[in-house]
């Protein structure tokens, strides 16, 4: 077995056993080119043969399957080291601890590098998180480490038994609250570092973590405040300015955001992770050629820096001239660049030569950066698919039949969901200019109670989601709906209807249904072909994982048609579809269906959406002030040559609905 000849392996190395051991090795990688324990392991091997060569074209095998793995980072940088390259050795080391703060060998191989260069303020920042995490009880250094290798579950279960031993510390707190931000608990989260602030007030990165944990909730109103006591603490820090910058534009207070990042900018003029930030208030405001210079300035102190070339791609109506895209091919090739500007800039190049009809140019780089960003993720098609089809399993029409008059009484939600750029933006701006609604956000809320139900789950004696819908009480329906009611009025203006525009919804329906029984729901569908490969060409700032390759956006494409398929036969009539090749044709017609169906009087305001003046916070927020065109409608068949993936994972069924060869 494989962890038989990787264990045996491991203590030949111990033994410096390198020969006997690359021989194990060699044999499991030509079983299993991809084992990146294996690709590990033998580096370690060749270095200490020797042949560093060998190692690092082995490590740049394994950064390739996954480009965080904070070891093969560090493990570059001992081979520089030893080479006698101390400059790539301490990039190295820079990145391994980025990805893995754990790795103690890594901050030292830092520190040795700055003390023999004398850079004695940067050697000072190390030696301090050198302390710091020698500092640390070892069961949290280990928790630190299998959060970087994305081990989640077992972090948490080791997280949490040294918290019931030693229930008040704060970095235990720090991290459970961590983990529990990136299994999508929020709640759980929020309410650690809470306590965790509480215990101690004067825990600057507690504090930070709180905000943060605070924004993904959308609870922009209290991380304002708190951003506020961590600046009346420091009037001066830039750090504390910029979080008060962020904070203040989330609330729609952009005046606010852009007087202080302009004080942040004076106090680091042309810091390009400020002019970034500067140009995303601009951009949401709709001050669209402000932005445009913000992202320009960020880009002119730091020419590689991927995000704010991203940015201007991402304002969908931008046009690179000949200088920037060659500016951007000189960068996207450097070696050292760090991994995310490398993403940013393969997804900006694709735009750029999209807009000058170099589909062939365009389609490489896209792949590209889908590429590189693949490796980053975990998605599992199967998985996927596997967790639609229960929702089917356990939502029956007499599932639904036998909890009737379930749930809170509220009619004022209005959901509109289906897939990432499949229009839900357009929807959203047509329905938000009614005087009777008010536009939100993609709110987190019911992906965070499914989460939850999730970990509720996982318990022994518990049903896992979503077959512990059933074990739902009419009580705690109600309780459930009235707790998406009360959390969500901070987003809301004092319409009798809003929207919640959060895409993936469309997996909860069923949840939806049991505690919000009579809210509406609005299904945004579009072409598949259309759909898919929109969504392949956008970098998406969080989840929409499945979008990073052609065949699983085919397959989660199918998985959502057959899921919506199932809740129209077992709850007809509770979700309305509208296509965005529809809404083209006939703006009028699909309006007037929108409205009805809300219960709401025509209003003319809806048809003029365009002139609406909201903040609008997605990719298609310069797109939605535009008066509704075609040109968007086919652009997917300059890309159809290479679409063959995706068209064969959408399956007989879809291609035979939508006549596609």
């Amino acid at each position: 077995m494989t962890a038989d000849v990787l264990a045996a392996a491991q203590q030949k190395i111990v033994a410096k056993r390198f020969d006997e051991a690359l021989r194990d090795l060699e044999t499991l990688l030509e079983a299993e080119p991809e084992n990146t324990d294996a690709l590990y392991m033998s580096a370690v091997c060749h270095r200490y043969k020797g042949d560093f060569p060998a190692a690092l074209e082995l490590l740049g095998q394994l950064k390739e399957l996954m480009p965080e793995h904070g070891r093969a980072h560090q493990e570059e940088g001992h081979n520089y080291r030893d080479l006698g390259r101390p400059d790539d050795a301490l990039l190295a080391y820079m990145r391994a601890t980025r990805f893995n703060p754990a790795l103690e060998a890594g901050w030292r191989g830092q520190l040795a590098i700055l003390v023999n260069k004398g850079l004695e303020a940067q050697a000072a920042q190390v030696r301090a998180q050198l302390e710091w995490l020698q500092s640390l009880p070892k069961p949290l250094v280990a928790v630190i480490d299998l959060v970087a290798q994305g081990q989640l579950l077992r972090a948490e279960d080791l997280c949490r038994q040294y918290l019931r031993k030693v229930p008040h510390d704060v970095e235990g707190m720090r991290l459970l609250a961590d983990i529990g931000a990136r299994l999508g608990v929020l709640d759980d989260a929020e309410f650690l570092l809470d306590s965790a602030v509480k215990l101690a007030p004067d825990n600057v990165p507690a504090r930070i973590d709180l905000i943060q944990v605070l924004r993904k909730r959308q609870n922009f109103a209290r991380a304002l405040e708190e951003a506020e006591h961590l600046l009346e603490s420091s009037p001066e820090n830039p750090q504390f300015l910029s979080l008060y910058a962020i904070e203040s534009m989330q609330t729609g207070d952009f005046d606010t955001a852009l007087d202080v990042f302009d004080q942040v900018l004076a106090r680091l003029p042309g810091d390009p992770g400020t002019l970034t930030s500067k140009g995303h208030a601009l951009k949401t405001r709709g001050d669209y050629e402000a932005a445009v210079d913000a992202y320009r300035g960020a880009i002119a102190g730091a020419p590689g820096h991927g995000e704010a070339y991203y940015s201007l791609a991402n304002l969908k109506v931008y046009t690179f001239s000949d200088a920037e895209i060659t500016g951007m091919q000189s960068q996207v090739t450097d070696r050292n660049l760090p991994y995310m500007d490398r993403v940013y800039l393969n997804f900006a190049l694709g735009k750029a030569f999209e807009d000058v009809g170099e589909y062939d140019s365009s389609f490489e780089y896209y792949e590209e950066g889908n590429r590189l960003k693949k490796a980053q993720s975990r998605y599992d098609a199967g998985q996927m698919t596997a967790d639609l089809r229960a929702q089917s399993e356990v939502c029956t029409a007499d599932f639904f039949a036998e909890r009737e008059g379930y749930g809170h009484e509220a009619p004022d939600p209005i959901f509109i969901l289906g897939l990432p750029r499949a229009g839900s933006t357009l929807l959203e701006q047509i329905l938000s200019s009614h005087s009777q609604v008010d536009g939100t956000l993609e709110l987190p809320n019911i992906l965070s109670l499914s989460q939850r139900l999730r970990r509720q789950g996982r318990n022994d004696d518990a049903s896992p989601y979503p077959w512990n819908l059933a074990d739902l009480s009419r009580e705690k329906c109600r309780e459930y709906g009235a707790e998406f009611m009360r959390d969500t009025r901070i987003h809301r203006e004092g319409a009798p209807f809003f929207i919640d525009k959060m895409p993936n919804n469309f997996r909860h329906i069923g949840l939806i249904r049991l505690i919000l029984p009579n809210a509406k729901i609005i299904d945004a569908r579009r072409h598949p072909l259309a759909c898919c490969f929109s969504g392949f060409k956008q970098l998406f700032a969080e989840g929409q994982e499945f979008t990073y390759d052609l065949e699983d956006i085919g397959l989660y494409y199918r998985d959502y048609v057959e899921l919506m398929d199932h809740w129209d036969e077992v709850l007809p009539g509770f979700v309305l579809r509208v296509t965005n090749e529809d809404i083209v044709d006939d703006l009028e017609t699909q309006v007037r269906r929108m409205l009805d169906f809300c219960g709401l009087p025509f209003e003319e305001s809806c048809l003029e959406f365009h002139r609406t003046e909201r903040n609008i916070r997605t990719p298609s927020s310069e797109q939605v002030r535009q008066p509704i065109n075609r040109s968007g409608l086919d652009y997917w068949r300059h890309y159809e040559p290479w679409l063959g993936p995706l068209k064969n994972a959408l399956g007989d069924d879809i291609r035979r609905r939508f006549e596609i060869e």
